[in-house]
């Protein structure tokens, strides 16, 4: 089993006051680090909209098919709403294990908008994943879902401005040229940032065995080929806001408990069944760690070895991505990594894994290689045509 490591750490209140030494930034996100930054401390409201997105994430999952298919957008690559099954990961194998929803955070910056604008370069023609609005379920089926899934982007989102300003620090005493304040700025104004929330389905034994057996040999070694669930791959844009994973048991209420008839509740108002705008689905329970030791997040660290990064409950994660990467000429590295769910083998019961990724972008039009004047546009166009079942 690959060994677990310890990520740096930061207080909120740290990168508030601007107190994160530039020594500390180099450990996370340097070359010798594993690329990714934990932050603690955080808003006291993030407990609750965590519980509630990712809970939404096992409801979501396992609506009827004919309900997902209303959230499939095939010509924007289904980088708005649900899919399942259109996502290549190695050796050209069709992901299956895992479904998720994407939607465009450009609401951070004005709430009236649902994707960012189109330019002169990028349009909904020729570039429909960026420019394709938001497909939301709606208020009946999921109450509540588009409310709290967007007060938890903008709250990642307000933290990834801190760590962006903390980075910032760093690279103008580091990098030639730097442009003051060039990744703050890029994360606080890009209308092209994604959220893509996850949902791992459970394993079943029978029916849905793992694509890529594992020996007992493998198990007890790093093998950098156990990325049987989602393959090692690098983000493609700065950073990456990840929430810790939760872990359900989707058989404690049946069969199919989540798809029926759902039960509601009003927001603050716990005792009441009534409907409405207000109303959101009561969260689910947590179980208190994967029953599957193994299951969870590894990182690629820049010794080649693989290890298991976990995040705490209260807290955000930040993973660089290539375009950082290239916006500081390689001073802070983009993190290879991958997820494994949980064995089935190894769990009783159906466990879902649920976790939240919010991927900080510039705009299509900001350059992100300064020496070969290559835009996020053009740069994120030929990433998501490989990774995209054609």
């Amino acid at each position: 089993m690959a060994p677990i490591a310890q990520a740096v750490t930061v207080s909120l209140q740290d990168l508030q006051n601007g107190t994160v030494a530039s020594e500390t930034l180099y450990e996370a996100f340097g070359p010798d680090s594993l690329g990714i930054l934990v932050v603690k401390d955080v808003p006291p409201q993030f407990a609750g909209l965590r519980n509630h997105v990712l809970s939404y994430s096992s409801y979501l999952g396992n609506l009827p098919v004919s309900e997902l298919n209303k959230l499939e957008n095939e010509k924007a690559k289904y980088l708005t709403g649900w899919s399942r099954g259109k996502e290549t990961l190695k050796n050209g194998q069709v992901d299956t294990l895992k479904g998720s929803f994407y939607a465009n955070c450009a609401f951070y910056v004005d709430p009236a908008l649902s994707c960012a604008a189109p330019t002169e370069q990028f349009n909904t023609d020729n570039f429909p994943e960026y420019l394709s609005p938001n497909i939301w379920p709606d208020e009946v089926t999921l109450p509540g879902f588009k409310e709290s899934f967007e007060d938890l982007c903008r709250l990642i989102i307000d933290t990834a401005v801190l760590v962006a300003r903390a980075c910032d620090r760093f690279a103008e005493t580091e990098i030639a040229g730097y442009p003051g304040g060039y990744l703050e700025r890029v994360v606080k104004t890009s209308t092209t940032t994604k959220a893509r929330l996850l949902h791992y389905f459970p394993e079943d034994p029978t029916n849905q065995p793992a694509p890529v057996a594992m020996s007992d040999a493998a198990a007890n070694t790093n093998d950098p080929d156990e990325d049987d669930w989602c393959a090692t791959h690098l983000d493609h844009g700065c950073l990456t806001g990840l929430t810790s994973a939760m872990f359900v048991d989707e058989s404690r209420a049946g069969s199919n408990p989540l798809v029926a008839s759902p039960e509601i509740e009003p927001k603050d108002q716990p005792s009441s069944s009534a409907k409405g705008s207000n109303s959101h689905l009561i969260p689910l329970d947590e179980l208190d760690a994967s029953p599957d030791p193994a299951a969870g997040l590894y990182i690629k660290s820049r010794t080649g070895q693989t290890v298991h990064v976990r995040i705490p409950r209260d807290c955000i994660a930040f993973q660089t991505g290539e375009a950082l990467e290239r916006i500081t000429g390689g001073k802070f590295k983009a993190v290879p990594h991958f997820v494994r769910g949980a064995r089935a083998a190894l769990s009783e019961g159906r466990i879902a894994r649920n976790t939240l990724a919010v991927f900080t972008q510039p705009n299509l039009g900001e350059e992100v290689d300064m020496e070969q004047h290559i835009t996020f546009g053009e740069f994120a166009r030929g990433i998501v045509a490989k990774n995209t079942v054609s």
